[in-house]
């Protein structure tokens, strides 16, 4: 493995420690989000971490929301960039840290995953098989897995606090954010995901779904959170997709496909995963990230 993993961190002020990040108030507009090496699958933490992954996914949100400059959003600097001079409690903070954190605007989260799927793989595939249908949507009846939707669909879920996410039907996600937020979503979701795809294409790589979250900064809808990571993502290379078949994957996917072929109800606590697997996952997503951005990165 390339560096010690950073499973948790322990600063003063911590708000909450998610299953990757962990958040720390810095003053009454920011926070300090850091993202470690945990890893989950299945919405369980595994008990090992993925070293140096924390400092793949700062980096790679940090590409897009460069990227996605028009759209609203909550971040404002990388750790690395930020002046900590005048907060005490972090003006000896460790680059390690640094090196996987940001500044990002406080936000009022809006409690729904929104998820956009330009290709059918996954638990909407497995879904689709049993009933025809994702997300209670219709969906046409001759399609095959890692097929490409006409045009991308979105199949949000809820924001779980434990337990797992469950998708949600249009009219259940009207019903929780309201109707007319519950459009602004799927329409700037959609919109996002389309620009994104396009970005992947010229790097030879297909971006088969994602998920965006989303909150109120200011009053207006902003997008928060990671963006296009390979925690968030899929990514297949152009080169391996072939209708009807699952490609190999370039995200978390690979984790979860070794978790499929073990006896694991899906509920803690997890399996121990091998070195091996741990070390191809970070392989992985070293690789979509210096395709994506064309930079080398430094573990």
């Amino acid at each position: 493995m390339y560096i010690d993993p950073v499973l948790t961190t322990n600063f003063d002020r911590k708000l909450h420690s998610g299953k990757v990040r962990d958040i720390y108030d810095l003053d009454d507009d920011k926070l300090l989000m850091i993202s470690t090496d945990r890893i989950s699958a299945f919405d369980v933490i595994m008990s090992e971490a993925v070293p140096g992954k924390g400092i793949i996914l700062n980096n790679l949100s940090k590409f897009w929301f460069d990227f996605f400059d028009k759209t609203d959003n909550h971040f404002i600097s990388s750790g690395n960039d930020y002046d900590f001079s005048q907060i005490s409690r972090f003006q000896s903070i460790d680059i390690k840290y640094l090196n996987r954190s940001c500044i990002v605007k406080k936000a009022q989260r809006i409690d729904m995953e929104c998820v956009v799927r330009g290709y059918i793989t996954g638990s909407a595939w497995e879904e689709y098989k049993l009933t025809g249908k994702i997300n209670s949507r219709n969906i046409p009846s001759d399609l095959r897995e890692g097929e490409k939707f006409s045009k991308p669909i979105f199949t949000p879920s809820t924001k779980a606090i434990e337990g797992h996410d469950q998708p949600l039907s249009q009219s259940e996600g009207e019903n929780l954010v309201g109707k007319e937020i519950y459009t602004t979503l799927e329409n700037i979701s959609i919109d996002l995901f389309s620009q994104a795809h396009t970005h992947c294409l010229t790097k030879g790589i297909l971006l088969a779904d994602t998920k965006f979250e989303f909150g109120y900064i200011d009053g207006k809808i902003s997008l928060i959170d990671e963006v296009l990571t390979p925690d968030s993502s899929r990514f297949w290379k152009i080169e391996n997709h072939s209708v009807g078949t699952s490609p190999e994957p370039f995200d978390k996917q690979f984790l979860r496909n070794w978790l499929n072929n073990q006896e694991w109800d899906k509920s803690p606590p997890p399996p121990k995963v091998p070195d091996e697997i741990l070390k191809n996952t970070l392989k992985r997503y070293i690789n979509i990230y210096e395709i994506l951005t064309e930079d080398k990165i430094k573990l």
